[in-house]
């Protein structure tokens, strides 16, 4: 166990502006000692995101890997994986869940072992975190569908997605932990922040099975541009939303054949 938090350290990360001081210095003496002390904290006050700094972020009661450079998962996205996570409960058999645009995995990472589960994105990096964090997924590099295996076209029963969804001329307005430290590719959403899910909506009904879904995290202000977006491609549309956590998420289900 890590002994008494200096009060140095509390002092410096008040200093910084950091409004949970006495926590975030807590959390930083329990990962390190000494000089290595010194370096998180000093990476601290320069206003890299705690998270990276600490090397991993809760999530759902877990802790998922991130590294300087990736795109660190929020609070909202339980929203996601506990949708994911429903819809895989309502299945019978081995369904196969796609995560695009995954980052570090989280949805992924929070399916149970029964699920066939794949994710992919653009970012190495990002990549290298998701081996870590979701062990028994099969991971793919590349753009959205390009990143799919030919084999799960018309296969998948439920395709899950946190793809950027920031108006393109909003991101100078976000807090500086996020806009100066996380890839711009995992921000920017575009003009109007709906670039990704229209293209994720447009292609989704030649992956899912029929009575297939697709999630998608928006905003409560931007949920009627990916449900259109959705309807547009076929699908029955539906918005789930948690008031705590911020959490969007836009349902799109493929109708079953008759």
């Amino acid at each position: 166990m890590s002994g008494p938090v200096p009060g140095a350290v509390v002092d410096r990360l008040r200093a910084a502006g950091c409004v949970w001081a006495e926590d975030e210095a807590a959390l930083l003496a329990a990962a390190a000692t000494g000089a290595d002390l010194e370096a998180l904290v000093a990476r601290r006050e320069a206003g890299e995101p705690l998270e990276l700094v600490l090397g991993w972020v809760a999530f759902l009661g877990r802790r998922l890997v991130v590294a300087p450079g990736v795109f660190v998962p929020r609070r909202r996205t339980e929203l996601l994986a506990r949708t994911a996570l429903a819809e895989v409960a309502a299945r019978a058999g081995r369904p196969v869940v796609v995560e695009m645009c995954c980052g570090v995995a989280p949805v992924a990472a929070s399916l149970p072992p029964a699920a066939e589960v794949h994710a992919a994105d653009l970012d190495p990096g990002a990549l290298a975190c998701a081996a870590v964090n979701a062990p028994l997924a099969d991971l793919h590099a590349g753009d959205l569908y390009d990143a799919l295996p030919a084999s799960l076209r018309a296969g998948v029963d439920v395709l899950v997605a946190n793809a950027p969804y920031v108006p393109t001329d909003r991101i100078a307005d976000m807090p500086p932990e996020a806009r100066d430290h996380e890839p711009r590719t995992a921000l920017d959403g575009g003009a109007d922040g709906a670039d990704l899910h229209r293209r994720l909506a447009a292609g989704a009904t030649d992956w899912l099975v029929p009575g297939g879904v697709l999630l998608m995290e928006t905003s409560t202000w931007q949920d009627g541009l990916t449900t259109g977006a959705m309807r547009d491609a076929g699908l029955a549309t539906e918005v789930v939303v948690d008031e705590e956590t911020g959490g969007c998420v836009a349902i799109g289900r493929r109708p079953v054949s008759r």
